[in-house]
């Protein structure tokens, strides 16, 4: 069994900060490409970063320059530095890797149950 279990979200006034924690755990092999999206009700879940298991990133356009996610192999821990928050980035934001639980199993990726980030003043 693998779980994801993210924290950090909450409520910020627009300019704010926060910073979210993705925690993987159980039975893990190796975790490659790790990631955060978000989703708000009614729309699809959309990007907002990824990270490699060799910290290359990438990052959707609306949050360039202001967030930064980041990585800790040897905690299987991610994380999501949200900076200069605006009421658009309100959503539920959700953790997802990619991991083999074993050597020889296949790769598979898994969700966390998400946590609501809102922003308004």
């Amino acid at each position: 069994q693998v779980q994801l279990v993210e924290s950090g979200g909450g409520l910020v006034q627009p300019g704010g900060s926060l910073r979210l924690s993705c925690a993987a755990s159980g039975s893990i092999f190796s975790i490659y490409t790790m990631g955060w999206y978000r989703q708000v009700s009614g729309k699809q879940r959309e990007l907002v970063a990824t990270i490699t298991s060799g910290g290359s990133t990438n990052y959707a356009d609306s949050v360039k320059g202001r967030f930064t996610i980041s990585r800790d192999n040897a905690e299987n821990t991610m994380y999501l530095q949200m900076n200069s928050l605006k009421p658009e980035d309100t959503a539920v934001y959700y953790c997802n890797a990619a991991i083999m639980r074993s050597p020889s199993s296949a790769i598979f990726r898994y969700w966390g149950q998400g946590t609501q980030v809102s922003v308004s003043s």
